[in-house]
C-alpha cells in the first residue's frame, strides 16, 4: 500500500503551517487586513499575522506610547517612549516577517478614515477600547460588506465576537440601553466631546491579551479559508474561573447599523475637491442631478451663546470639536452648537472641499436628488 510522502521544507518560514491540511498560503499572502488599535491587543494581534504571512495590513492608531504600554506589548521597547504607536509597531511587525507589508496610519478611526478602505479589506479586526469606536467601525463594516472580528479585553477576562455583513446580528445588535448611555458619558448635553474622562485605561493583564488576539487571528483564518465561523457570537474567557462559553446575539430588524452602501460607483475625484465638483461629475457621467450631500459624520458649523448672543464658526466634524471649543469667550458660558448632516449643492458649503466638511480620503458618500439616492466611492490620493 502506497503512502503519501510530505516534504518538509526547512527553508521555507512556513513550511509547519503548510502541514495543515486547508491551510493555504498563497491565500493568506494575498489578504489584507485592517488593524483597528496597536494597544495591547493590536500588538498581539499583529504579531500573529506577521508570523502567519498576511500580504498586506493597515494597522489604525493616533496614541503614543507610554511607560506603562511596555508591560503589555510586545512590539514596544523603552526607547520607543513618545512615539506614534502604529509607526513603531509597523516596524516591528516588518522586522518579524519581511514578506508582510504594514501600513501605519496614524489617525482617528472616527474621523480619518474612509468607507473604500474598509471596502477593499478582505476583513477588519477591532483591537479597542471604547464602544463609540466599535460602534462606528460596526457600521462601516456593514455599509460596505466586509466582515469584522472585535475583540475586548479586561483584568484577565476578554471577548472575541465575530461578524459577517449582512448576514446575522451585529455588534449593535447586542448593545443594551447602558451601552448607549456610556458612550453618551463621552458626551455634555450639547453633544460636544468631554475631555475630562479617560480612556484606554482599563486594567489588563498581558496574557488575556495574547489570548484573546490568538482567538481573533484564529477566527480570521478561518474566515479567510472559508471556514464555518461562530457568526454574530460571542467568544467569551473567564480567566478568572478558566471557563470559556459561547453566546449569540439576536438580530434585530430595528438596528441603525445594518444601513449598506449598495451599488458603489467608482470616481476619479478625491476629498481635495469641491461638492460642486462632483455634482458637476455625476452629472456628466451617470446623468443625475445631484441635490444634496449627506454626511456620515455631524458637521458642527458653529456655535452660538445663550447668555450674550456670541456667535462663533467652527466648521469641523462633531467627533473633533470638544466642549472647550464651545465656552463662550465673553462670559464663559458653554454655547449651543449648530450641526447640520446634509450639505446642498445651492449652499456656500458646497464650494468647500469635501475633506474641509469632515470627509476622509478613499471614503463613499452618498449623493440625494429627488428620491434616488447614488453612493460614490472617491479615489485615494497619492
Amino acid at each position: 500500500m502506497n503512502k503519501t510522502q510530505v516534504h518538509i521544507d526547512d527553508e521555507d518560514r512556513y513550511s509547519r503551517l503548510k502541514l495543515i491540511g486547508w491551510w493555504d498560503q498563497q491565500r493568506l499572502r494575498d489578504a489584507k487586513i485592517m488593524v483597528v488599535g496597536a494597544g495591547a491587543l493590536g500588538n498581539e494581534v499583529l504579531k500573529n499575522l506577521a508570523l502567519i504571512g498576511i500580504g498586506k495590513v493597515h494597522l489604525i492608531d493616533f496614541d503614543v506610547i507610554e511607560n506603562s504600554n511596555l508591560s503589555r506589548s510586545v512590539l514596544f521597547r523603552a526607547s520607543d517612549a513618545g512615539k506614534l504607536k502604529a509607526e513603531v509597531a509597523s516596524v516591528a511587525a516588518r522586522e518579524l516577517n519581511p514578506d508582510v507589508q504594514v501600513e501605519a496610519i496614524c489617525g482617528n478611526v472616527l474621523t480619518d478614515i474612509g468607507l473604500g478602505s474598509v471596502r477593499e479589506m478582505d476583513l477588519v479586526i477591532g483591537c479597542l477600547d471604547n464602544r463609540e469606536a466599535r460602534l462606528w467601525v460596526n457600521r462601516m463594516c456593514w455599509k460596505v460588506g466586509t466582515p469584522w472580528i472585535d475583540g475586548g479585553i479586561q483584568e484577565i477576562n476578554g471577548v472575541a465576537k465575530v461578524f459577517m455583513p449582512p448576514d446575522g446580528a451585529c455588534y449593535e445588535c447586542a448593545m443594551t440601553e447602558r451601552d448607549y448611555q456610556l458612550i453618551q458619558l463621552r458626551y455634555s448635553c450639547p453633544l460636544l466631546k468631554r475631555e475630562d474622562l479617560q480612556q484606554g485605561k482599563v486594567p489588563t493583564a498581558p496574557t488575556i491579551a495574547s489570548i484573546i488576539a490568538g482567538m481573533q487571528v484564529q477566527e480570521a483564518l478561518k474566515l479567510l479559508h472559508e471556514l464555518p465561523t461562530d457568526v454574530g457570537s460571542a467568544l467569551v474567557f473567564n480567566g478568572a474561573a478558566n471557563q470559556f462559553y459561547k453566546s449569540k446575539f439576536p438580530y434585530r430588524e430595528d438596528c441603525l447599523s445594518h444601513e449598506t452602501y449598495d451599488p458603489i460607483t467608482a470616481s476619479p475625484l478625491t476629498y481635495k475637491n469641491t461638492l460642486l465638483e462632483m455634482g458637476d461629475w455625476v452629472q456628466a457621467e451617470l446623468g443625475i442631478g445631484v441635490a444634496q450631500l449627506v454626511l456620515d459624520r455631524d458637521f458642527v458649523t458653529g456655535a452660538e451663546c445663550q447668555a450674550c448672543r456670541t456667535e462663533v464658526d467652527i466648521n469641523q466634524p462633531l467627533p473633533v470639536v470638544s466642549m472647550a471649543d464651545a465656552v463662550c469667550k465673553n462670559c464663559q458660558e458653554p454655547m449651543v452648537p449648530r450641526m447640520l448632516h446634509v450639505v446642498d449643492l445651492d449652499s456656500p458649503l458646497a464650494e468647500r472641499k469635501l475633506g474641509d466638511l469632515g470627509i476622509p480620503d478613499q471614503d463613499v458618500i452618498q449623493l440625494n436628488h429627488s428620491e434616488k439616492t447614488i453612493f460614490v466611492e472617491l479615489t485615494k490620493t497619492p
